[in-house]
């Protein structure tokens, strides 16, 4: 898709780009001047750079170039090209409060899924993640990357897909609990776990040394992480649907095998306690 991709080229937004491929200028490649389209002068002039980098961004695996350029809505258009060097992360936290702390991550590469408790092996997540070049969260860059900055006190630099800015280009709002069941995707007895009530699974490990609900929190946060590839996926074919490139269509990803499973009677516990 990204060789189809225009409206990472300044002055060209998705209208033009859609008038572009009917008129028969499919890819960069297909590039002819002049077009039968009304472009502004300076654009005219910039693109045929603009091609010459974005093929040398591809054959560099630079993300960083499409993502600059493209709107958040937009950045799935690189998925495919980068998928093979892409995390999906998503974070716990000990609350939003000012000393608040990561409790557990989730880190999953699209084929092994990793977890990190504090206390235990949280730091391994600096150099773990130092291998992607792409990240997908949903609205990571608001919560999930700031604050894993802060508390590592590293700078993440690689290209970043926010699930919340390309699923509400779709009309799926609502938080990501709101777009998975819009999206048909079921928790089952993680339903209506959120992220207040991860907090208090953590609360209740520290304070009774309780594993289960350890267990139950990264079963929480693995599911969160493990599902946005789902959720991406489930973009791509959605926008791909809409444009001339529907071969290009993506099959659902099979689900990895899960590491821990949320325990029953502690999460029945804390629903008893708190709601």
């Amino acid at each position: 898709m990204l060789e189809n991709t225009f409206c990472h080229i300044n002055g060209i937004g998705t209208k033009t780009e859609v008038q572009l491929w009917q008129a028969g200028i499919m890819n960069w490649q297909d590039w002819c001047d002049p077009v039968g389209i009304r472009l502004s002068k300076r654009s005219r002039m910039e693109i045929p750079a603009i091609f010459e980098h974005s093929l040398a961004a591809l054959q560099q695996n630079d993300a960083h170039f499409f993502c600059n350029r493209l709107k958040a809505g937009d950045q799935w258009r690189i998925f495919s090209h980068f998928r093979n060097t892409t995390a999906y992360i998503d974070i716990e936290t000990s609350g939003l409060h000012d000393s608040a702390e990561i409790t557990t991550i989730a880190l999953y590469d699209g084929r092994d899924v990793f977890h990190y408790v504090n206390g235990r092996n949280l730091h391994d997540f600096v150099e773990d993640v130092s291998r992607y070049d792409v990240l997908v969260s949903y609205n990571g860059k608001s919560f999930d990357v700031p604050f894993i900055e802060r508390f590592f006190n590293i700078r993440l630099n690689q290209a970043h897909i926010d699930l919340r800015f390309v699923l509400a280009r779709l009309g799926f709002k609502g938080g990501l609990k709101g777009c998975e069941k819009q999206l048909g995707i079921n928790r089952g007895s993680l339903d209506g776990v959120d992220g207040a009530f991860a907090v208090s699974l953590w609360y209740r490990y520290e304070r009774y040394n309780d594993e289960k609900a350890l267990e139950t929190l990264l079963a929480y946060n693995i599911e969160d992480t493990v599902n946005l590839e789902r959720l991406l996926v489930e973009a791509w074919n959605r926008n791909l649907a809409e444009t001339p490139f529907a071969e290009q269509l993506l099959s659902c990803p099979q689900a990895p095998p899960l590491p821990f499973q949320p325990d029953l009677d502690c999460v029945a516990a804390i629903r008893r306690q708190f709601y």
